[in-house]
């Protein structure tokens, strides 16, 4: 298990990824580890693009700050209620611009790629809720089981996984598959793949190991 600097460091180079990749403006976003009891979090009215360790606070379950100099995020309790009610070990909030965007106009992402599936499948839009309130974190932990992701209307993204990486991947490939639909509704109104063509990939998926490197002449058949 990491030490809780070491989580604190993980915390701020996530935090510098996303930005780097567009995913998080400014102040706006944050993001968590969960360290045994414990949660590495970004603390409130920093720059992302910037982070450092020192710029991360450790809180306990119940949201007391343990060690760290700045208050955590306004969100806390959105990360907390996530951590209460799920078997998951980090969480990550944007305000990614196209995440965004399809949460403005829809009440759920469907399964246009494959890759979605990674994520549970359709994502759900959360209804509006103030930022930083129990009302939102309530709507999502509502809205959360059985997915990786969920899109906040008018607010954002938050996605959530086993490591600090996975939770990254998740809210890169909500991104790319939200610009996937916005690219497609250019065109003509993008075509979902149906709960039988879903289950189809997951055979394959299964059948294959995809998505898990394999040394040479151990493919399976």
């Amino acid at each position: 298990m990491p030490t809780t600097q070491e989580a604190r460091a993980a915390v701020a180079t996530a935090s510098r990824r996303l930005a780097d990749a567009g995913l998080l403006i400014g102040t706006a976003g944050n993001v968590s580890v969960q360290v045994g009891d414990l949660i590495a979090v970004t603390a409130t009215g920093t720059t992302l693009a910037t982070t450092t360790p020192a710029e991360v606070t450790v809180v306990d379950l119940s949201g007391s700050v343990v060690s760290g100099d700045l208050a955590p995020t306004s969100e806390l309790q959105l990360h907390l209620g996530i951590y209460r009610e799920f078997s998951t070990g980090a969480v990550v909030h944007t305000h990614a611009p196209k995440s965004t965007a399809i949460g403005l106009v829809l009440d759920e992402l469907p399964v246009l790629h494959y890759q979605q599936l990674l994520l549970g499948g359709s994502t759900p839009v959360v209804p509006f809720h103030p930022f930083g309130t129990q009302q939102l974190a309530d709507a999502v932990r509502t809205a959360l089981p059985g997915k990786q992701a969920a899109l906040l209307a008018n607010h954002g993204a938050i996605t959530h996984g086993a490591t600090l990486d996975q939770a990254v991947e998740n809210a890169l490939l909500l991104e790319w598959a939200c610009t996937l639909y916005l690219d497609a509704a250019i065109v003509g109104a993008p075509r979902p793949l149906t709960p039988v063509q879903q289950q189809a990939v997951l055979e394959v998926a299964l059948r294959t190991g995809y998505g898990t490197p394999k040394p040479l002449g151990k493919e399976p058949k």
